[in-house]
C-alpha cells in the first residue's frame, strides 16, 4: 500500500459479486494513478470475497472484511485507514469513467475553498446498457437551493474536513450522502463538474429502492441538522382550516375514515409533534368544538373563521394570517397548513418539511411528486410537451406537482398576502402521503385505501 497516495477509493460490497469485477477494473483503468483502493466485504454470502482475492497481490489494494456495518460504517473505516488527502466511494455495482479521479482531484487541487466535488453521471441498466445522463445545474450560478443533494457515490471529499465534521453517523445505516451533504453545506462550499464521470446502475436491488428505510433515515438526519435553527423561528403554529360549505360535501372535516373524522386525523398528527407551539382550528362552524372537547392538549385553540374567508375565491393565506396574528404579532415564526383533505401524511413528514425550510432558509417548503406523465402547453403550432424525456436530463427538466398535502411557510409571507413566498423548497415522500381528498371518488378511495393497508 502506497503511503503517499493522494486519493483513497473504497468499494463496499454486500452480495454484489456479479458486478464487483467491473467496478474494480474501472479503478485500475484510471488515467490518474496516485491512488489506493479499499475493497470492503460486508459479510457477503456470494462470490464477493472470491472476486476481491483476485486483486490481493496488487500493492495498491487492501481487502477488509466487516460484519455488515453499512455504508456509513464503511465510510468511517475508509477515513480512518486512508492515506489519501481525498476520499471517494465507488459502489460495487457502479463504474468509474477512466478520467474520474483525474478531473475531480484536479478540481480540488485548484479550488482550495471547495470541500467536496461531484460529477454528472450516466444511468445504465442491469446489463450495463446506458439509457440516460443525469446533469446537475452549477451551484451558486444556476442553482441556489440545496434541497436535493447529489448522489452519494462518486463524491470526492477532503479527508481533513470529513474528520472535522466527525465522519459519518452510523445509527441509521443509510443516507450517508445526505448526512455528508447537510453537514458540509453549513460551513463549506461544494463543487460540481458538468461531465458524466461515472456510471450509475439502476436495478431491482438498489439500496435506493428500499423506500421506507431511506425515508426514515433521511428524516432523522434532517431533523437533527435543523434542530439548531428552531429557536430562530418561533412560534411554529399549525393551522387546520375547516368550513361548513363550498367543499364537494357539507362539513368535509366531519367525514370519517376508520371511525375517525378527517379533523381528528389532522389533529392527531399535529398533537403528536412537539415542534408546534399552538394548534389552531380555524372554522366558521361551532360544530368542530365537539371534536375539540375530546382533546386535553393545551396547545389546541379554536379560531372563529369569517364566513367570507371560506369562499373558494378567497386565498387561504388571509385565514392563516388572521389565525396566527394573536400568537405571532411580529410574524417571526412558521405556519403549517394542516389540510383535513390529507389524511395519510405522517407527522414525521410534516417535521421533515419544516426541517427542509430551516436548513435551506427558504420562504416555504412543500410536498411534491414528480410528474411522470406527459404535460403539454398550448403553442402557436399546437401542443408542446413540457417534460419531454431526453437522453440528457438535468435538475431543471423535471416537473413537480404541488400535492397540497403539506405546506410550511414563514409567517412573514402571510403578512404580505402570500402562502409560499418566492423561494420554495420541496420534499418528496411516499405516494400514499400525497393523497388529497377533493371529490367523492377521492373520499371513497381513501376509505378503501385505509382498510386495505392496515398495518
Amino acid at each position: 500500500m502506497n503511503s503517499q497516495s493522494k486519493v483513497t477509493i473504497y468499494i463496499p460490497c454486500y452480495n454484489y459479486g456479479r458486478f464487483l469485477k467491473e467496478a474494480i477494473e474501472s479503478v485500475l483503468r484510471q488515467t490518474y494513478q496516485n491512488w489506493e483502493l479499499f475493497l470492503i466485504d460486508e459479510n457477503s454470502n456470494d462470490n464477493t470475497l472470491e472476486v476481491m482475492q483476485l486483486y490481493k497481490d496488487d500493492s495498491r489494494i487492501k481487502i477488509f472484511q466487516t460484519d455488515n456495518i453499512g455504508l456509513p460504517g464503511t465510510a468511517n473505516l475508509a477515513i480512518n485507514e486512508s492515506n489519501g488527502d481525498y476520499i471517494i466511494r465507488l459502489d460495487a455495482d457502479d463504474i468509474f469513467d477512466e478520467n474520474n479521479l483525474l478531473v475531480l482531484s484536479n478540481y480540488l487541487d485548484l479550488n482550495s475553498d471547495i470541500a467536496i466535488v461531484f460529477p454528472d453521471y450516466y444511468l445504465m441498466d442491469e446489463s450495463g446498457s446506458i439509457f440516460s445522463q443525469e446533469r446537475k445545474q452549477p451551484f451558486y450560478l444556476d442553482d441556489h437551493s440545496f434541497d436535493i443533494p447529489p448522489n452519494g457515490a462518486s463524491v470526492m471529499a477532503r479527508k481533513t474536513i470529513l474528520k472535522n465534521i466527525g465522519g459519518y453517523r452510523t445509527d441509521l445505516g443509510a443516507q450517508d450522502g445526505l448526512d455528508l451533504w447537510t453537514k458540509i453545506i453549513k460551513d463549506h462550499k461544494c463543487g460540481n463538474v458538468n461531465l458524466p464521470l461515472f456510471y450509475y446502475r439502476k436495478h431491482a436491488n438498489n439500496l435506493t429502492k428500499k423506500t421506507s428505510h431511506i425515508i426514515q433515515a433521511r428524516q432523522k438526519i434532517k431533523q437533527d441538522i435543523a434542530s439548531e435553527y428552531y429557536k430562530d423561528f418561533q412560534p411554529i403554529i399549525a393551522v387546520i382550516p375547516c368550513r361548513e360549505n363550498y367543499d364537494f360535501i357539507k362539513n368535509l372535516w366531519s367525514q370519517k375514515i376508520n371511525e375517525k373524522t378527517l379533523l381528528e386525523i389532522a389533529l392527531d398528527k399535529c398533537v403528536k409533534s412537539k415542534v408546534f407551539s399552538h394548534i389552531i382550528i380555524a372554522s366558521d362552524t361551532d360544530e368542530v368544538k365537539i371534536i375539540l372537547k375530546k382533546y386535553k392538549d393545551s396547545r389546541i385553540t379554536f379560531f372563529q373563521r369569517s364566513l367570507k374567508s371560506t369562499n373558494l375565491s378567497q386565498p387561504v393565506a388571509k385565514t392563516l394570517e388572521s389565525a396566527i396574528s394573536e400568537f405571532d404579532p411580529k410574524y417571526k415564526g412558521l405556519c403549517f397548513l394542516a389540510a383535513v383533505q390529507a389524511p395519510f401524511i405522517k407527522t414525521e413528514t410534516i417535521e421533515e418539511t419544516i426541517s427542509n425550510l430551516l436548513i435551506n432558509d427558504s420562504d416555504s417548503s412543500i410536498l411534491v411528486k414528480e410528474i411522470d406523465s406527459p404535460v403539454f402547453q398550448k403553442s402557436a403550432h399546437g401542443l408542446s410537451q413540457l417534460n419531454y424525456k431526453s437522453f440528457i436530463m438535468n435538475d431543471f427538466d423535471t416537473l413537480y406537482l404541488h400535492t397540497r398535502t403539506c405546506v410550511v411557510t414563514k409567517n412573514k409571507n402571510l403578512r404580505n398576502g402570500s402562502l409560499t413566498g418566492a423561494n420554495i423548497v420541496s420534499t418528496i415522500t411516499s405516494k400514499e402521503e400525497t393523497i388529497f381528498i377533493s371529490n367523492h371518488n377521492d373520499l371513497e378511495y381513501s376509505k378503501f385505501f385505509y382498510n386495505n393497508n392496515k398495518s
